[in-house]
């Protein structure tokens, strides 16, 4: 694993944070507004990437987006709204992307807002294995992909050109197995999700 040095990297890789989701299995409750810690989980998915070196972040955001920005104190984050959250992670995906078209990050660090067990170590874990645009990474728990996932701008379209529904990025890095490297993770970091009623009880 390429040892991550802030000063060179930081810039060119930016954080984006998917925060749309609906909370259906939830009763509808957004879930970047579920509370952990006493704070909407969409505060704790931020300081993850910002504390594991990202110093751009991007929150995607659609499901009661007014109230993710009235609540939530997101301090120099791009917001993005997503209009077809509804269609599933894929078009946040996109539009995340796209929000970084012009920035000069030559580099996404996608995690998502349901994880609050992936925590900074993690996230700079997998930042740390950046080297060019062309770089595919992802966190892996025994062996396992799953997220943080950072892609390199050279596979932005390719990405954007086939997430579909809740499936994101998948096909992509299925098409391209041998090209991701895996960075594991599970010494550091849980990567349980919040989909259900039963998941609540990781909140704190």
């Amino acid at each position: 694993m390429t040892t991550h040095h802030p000063g060179r990297d930081a810039p060119a890789v930016a954080g984006l944070l998917l925060a749309a989701g609906g909370g259906r299995r939830l009763g509808g409750r957004p879930k970047a507004l579920l509370v952990h810690r006493g704070r909407p989980l969409v505060e704790h998915a931020v300081r993850a990437l910002r504390a594991g070196g990202c110093a751009r972040v991007h929150v995607v955001l659609g499901a009661r987006a007014d109230e993710v920005r009235a609540r939530a104190a997101l301090p120099d984050c791009v917001l993005v709204d997503n209009p077809e959250w509804e269609r599933g992670m894929g078009t946040s995906l996109r539009a995340g992307l796209d929000s970084l078209s012009g920035t000069g990050a030559r580099a996404a660090l996608v995690s998502l807002v349901d994880q609050p067990g992936i925590g900074a170590r993690a996230v700079a874990r997998v930042l740390g294995a950046y080297t060019s645009p062309e770089s595919l990474a992802a966190a892996a728990y025994d062996g396992v992909r799953g997220h943080p996932v950072l892609f390199g701008s050279a596979h932005w379209a390719g990405i954007a050109a086939t997430a579909t529904g809740d499936r994101g990025a998948r096909a992509y890095l299925r098409e391209h197995a041998e090209r991701v490297a895996l960075v594991e993770c599970g010494d550091v970091a849980e990567a349980y999700d919040i989909d259900t009623e039963a998941d609540l009880t990781h909140l704190e």
